[in-house]
């Protein structure tokens, strides 16, 4: 299969680069280039589409805001811009060969009449961004993530978790299985840098504040050679630079938290935003219940944007959050028994972003990102572990627009990690303490030969330096086909290789490790294909089909303790330094088709996803060798998301243009229906005497074949309902949510007990209903 990718990839780049060659000797043509900006506060558009008037010639900037049409012809033409909301902008040209002509535009807000401006303006058609967008990439707008029902207070994560081809494991978790992949293999990048752990409460949140977020990017497969490191899918978020122009803040209170999010100029060179997040159930609730534990946790976001002149820019950001829980069983004991645990993410980066010339135009990065946590019990209980993952990034990004028909990314990147587990317990140690680096350049060339042909190559090259050294490289492939005005073909495939693991275990939290010589690294292939179906102006049908192999997965190995070999001892004890034995190695495979059907504007929006998949794992000591599917697999799942505009509705229905009303009603609804997930039941029962010397006997149970049977299927109904009223300078929205609105209990895990020496199992069930209300301020 290496094979045939290498080959493809060598057909494609020769065959490119003698097509713009020949162009290039006719060349009587000019350069536009420039950023497109938001008037109102001066933040970049990322997707705008620039082109020329009644031409094909045109492009879409990126997520600087920047945009480049390299082969204008000369002569005079007429300059579009057009963004969703936004008041059309035009320019006359007069170009002459071998211009470079500099156009950088801020784009005024519309009047929110967004049928209207669909349907009568000059944008590109729905099947034209379909036609554009990479195979199996979804975007989401803070708007559709907040008017989602959610627990509490609207989240990311929990949010993505209603798109096709992602499941949760529960309704306590945000993580994310995309594709039948784990949440380790799922790449987080908040401004560049990478989250290693995106979640609050043991999975229960997300770690993404979406007040601060202006864009979200998931490509759930075949992603180009730009990004690596992970086998599944990569979140891409991109937080606010901040209002440039005046102060602009949101304050917002849950039963959750308490948040805020300000923005402001920095003179005329800049602009600078920040938020924060408090959780305050030890301020309250944990104060007025016993039984409550202390815990809490919060986040904050930063980020300075500086216009330095027109050709370089400059921008800081971090983040910072921490969970704290405090938990005492017994307050009445002479000493206190609990235990403390606290886990947390800072992230840190500069990016200067530099026109080089107006084809090319680069990206340079210093990140820094730490994982941290620790859990202690105490003085009592003589056990303590430590998990933690350092980051030091620098890297930098180039486009280089050739022409309208040939552009090429590339780039390099070297991290430099420093992973450390740590476990005490009574009898021995395990510290793991690793250092690596890895080193990564990438190409990656897009040619469109003709309007109805768009086909990207690329190579990645992986170097991972440890105590063992890897040398990957990674093909990639895709292709787009207009078959008609509004239908596409796509397809992708490529090879991916990650060598960071986030191992999970049933207690405490998961561990990172890197490979070595006892653990390789893992790797997948993906394979794609994908229709797409403009329906209307604004609907638009995918539906993709993929499968996906693993190699090199890893599993915590509950038989530890009994098959470890010291590599040390201290003061008698023993001492664990290395990862053999520790972890199971095994390999799997996902395939599936998604069906999505979609509508973002007008007074009704939301989609229909359905997802039919299988996925099946190969561990090494698990199963007897024999395959078997994981927890979070779920056979068929389907889900319904709608949002309503009410006043609109009407005029809608009245063939109305839709407006922004002074105040006004959202309703929003998910139906979520999927297939039950697999656990497994017992083979048999018995009872032991561990001690000759007690009567008592202990209760144990034999499992039979791994996950051998499936939980009944799960469903939910989640409805939110938030009333919006528009002021002179602010705005307040209150809400209330109910989550599980029929209160229907959804089997979490069965648990066996032993009653008057009868086995008896009890059903565990997940959230039953759990209304909620809130409210947001604008100002």
């Amino acid at each position: 299969m290496e094979g045939k990718l290498y080959r493809t990839l060598s057909i494609v780049f020769l065959a490119a680069f003698v097509t713009n060659a020949a162009i290039a000797q006719t060349d009587r043509t000019a350069i536009v280039s420039g950023f497109i900006y938001d008037a109102s506060n001066g933040e970049a558009l990322i997707g705008a589409n620039v082109f020329i008037e009644n031409t094909l010639i045109g492009s879409s900037t990126n997520l600087n805001g920047y945009y480049v049409i390299p082969k204008v012809p000369a002569g005079e033409s007429m300059l579009v811009v057009d963004y969703i909301g936004y008041k059309k902008f035009k320019q006359k040209l007069i170009l002459t060969p071998g211009d470079k002509k500099v156009v950088t535009v801020s784009l005024e807000v519309g009047n929110i009449q967004m049928e209207k401006v669909v349907v009568t303006g000059e944008a590109l058609t729905t099947s034209e961004k379909l036609f554009r967008r990479p195979i199996s990439k979804i975007e989401l707008t803070p708007r559709q993530i907040k008017q989602m029902p959610q627990v509490a207070e609207a989240d990311l994560l929990r949010s993505l978790q209603t798109l096709p081809g992602i499941l949760p494991i529960s309704d306590f978790s945000s993580a994310l299985y995309v594709r039948g992949g784990t949440p380790d293999q799922n790449l987080h990048l908040i401004d560049g840098t990478d989250v290693y752990n995106p979640e609050h409460a043991f999975g229960l949140f997300s770690t993404f504040n979406t007040d601060a977020i202006k864009k979200v990017e998931l490509s759930k497969g075949g992603f180009g050679a730009q990004y690596g490191g992970r086998l599944s899918s990569i979140l891409n978020v991109t937080n606010l630079d901040g209002n440039r122009e005046e102060f602009e803040g949101t304050a917002s209170i849950s039963l959750l938290s308490a948040k805020t999010t300000v923005q402001m100029p920095i003179g005329n060179i800049g602009s600078i935003s920040g938020s924060f997040r408090r959780t305050y159930f030890d301020k309250t609730i944990a104060k007025a219940i016993d039984d409550i534990p202390n815990y809490y946790f919060y986040d904050g976001n930063v980020k300075a944007f500086f216009d330095i002149n027109a050709k370089n820019k400059l921008t800081i950001s971090g983040y910072g959050g921490e969970d704290v829980l405090n938990l005492i069983f017994n307050e009445d004991a002479s000493e206190d028994v609990g235990f403390n645990y606290s886990w947390g993410n800072t992230t840190g980066s500069i990016r200067w972003t530099r026109v080089i010339s107006p084809r090319l135009f680069a990206n340079f990065w210093i990140t820094g990102s730490r994982f941290e946590s620790d859990f202690d019990f105490g003085d009592t209980v003589d056990f303590l572990e430590k998990n933690f993952v350092s980051d030091f990034t620098f890297k930098g990004h180039f486009e280089y627009h050739l022409s309208t028909h040939f552009t090429t990314n590339f780039g390099f990147e070297q991290k430099n990690l420093h992973l450390i587990f740590l476990q005490d317990f009574p009898g021995g140690k395990i510290n793991i303490d690793k250092r690596s680096k890895h080193y990564v350049a990438f190409l990656q060339q897009a040619w469109r030969p003709t309007v109805r042909w768009d086909i990207e190559a690329g190579m990645r090259y992986n170097f991972f330096a440890a105590d063992r050294n890897f040398q990957k490289w990674s093909p990639r492939f895709s292709a787009k086909y207009r078959l008609t005005d509004s239908i596409n073909l796509k397809a992708a495939t490529g090879l991916y290789y990650q060598f960071l693991h986030r191992i999970p275990r049933a207690f405490i939290a998961d561990i990172w490790t890197a490979s070595n010589r006892f653990q390789k690294g893992s790797s997948s292939y993906h394979a794609i294909l994908g229709f797409q179906k403009e329906l209307s102006r604004n609907w638009e049908l995918e539906i993709e089909a993929f499968y996906k192999d693993y190699k090199n997965i890893y599993s915590f190995n509950q038989n530890v303790l009994t098959e470890l070999s010291a590599d040390a001892f201290e003061n008698g004890e023993p001492v664990y330094t290395e990862t053999r034995g520790i972890f199971n190695r095994g390999d799997g495979e996902t395939k599936g088709v998604e069906l999505m059907l979609r509508k973002d504007f007008g007074a009704i929006t939301g989609w229909f996803g359905y997802s039919l998949s299988f996925t099946k794992y190969t561990i090494d000591g698990i199963n007897q060798g024999q395959s078997f599917s994981p927890r979070h697999d779920r056979t068929q799942a389907l889900n319904i998301v709608g949002n309503l505009d009410w006043k609109n509705v009407f005029r809608s229905l009245r063939g109305q243009q839709l407006i922004k009303h002074r105040s006004n009603w959202k309703v929003g609804f998910t139906l979520i229906y999927t297939t039950g997930q697999p656990i497994t039941l017992p083979g048999s029962s018995y009872f032991t005497n561990t001690l000759p010397d007690r009567e008592t006997t202990e209760f144990e149970i034999y499992p039979a074949e791994i996950n051998n049977f499936r939980l009944p299927p799960y469903a939910r109904l989640d409805i939110s309902l938030t009333y919006e009223k528009h002021f002179r300078s602010w705005s307040i929205f209150p809400y209330v949510q109910i989550f599980n609105v029929g209160n229907r209990k959804n089997v979490w895990f069965l648990d066996y007990e032993l009653h008057n020496f009868v086995q008896r199992t009890d059903v565990k069930t997940m959230f039953p209903i759990l209304p909620t209300i809130g409210v947001n301020f604008n100002f």
